[in-house]
């Protein structure tokens, strides 16, 4: 049975996407820890991380590069932080979290609850950022 992640990568889910190539997909957490919470996923549905193949993994790991330095020029932060846990959804996925000095990242912080609108906006101005760092 195919993955959420997998359902979304198919368009049978709809998500806020970031950023896109022909193997990786960025999209919003729909309920994150900070604003900007993304999940950077390879499109090949694979369970776990270290499963990837190496070039996979590598490949994830650059096209969440990208998409972290198109966050920090959207979201006011001192940084990006990487988070990887695997058991919430059976689809290797990365998270990237905004954060500032003092509150740590965790992906077991609070929830946010921010509107559809809310989370449009921010993918949006996510991809224009991503779309013109990567032309």
């Amino acid at each position: 049975m195919a993955s959420i992640f997998t359902k979304i990568v198919d368009g049978e889910i709809p998500c806020h996407k970031v950023a896109e190539d022909t193997d990786h997909l960025a999209f919003l957490d729909i309920r994150p820890v900070a604003k900007g919470h993304t999940l950077c996923i390879p499109k090949k549905e694979v369970d776990y991380l270290f499963d990837l193949d190496d070039e996979t993994y590598n490949n994830l790991m650059l096209f969440s590069k990208k998409v972290a330095l198109a966050i920090k020029k959207v979201i006011s932060c001192k940084r990006i932080g990487v988070t990887v846990e695997g058991l919430e959804v059976p689809h290797a996925h990365v998270h990237l979290l905004p954060f500032n000095a003092g509150e740590g990242v965790s992906i077991s912080k609070p929830r946010m609850e921010l509107s559809n609108d809310e989370l449009a906006e921010i993918a949006s101005s996510i991809k224009t950022q991503f779309d013109t760092s990567n032309t």
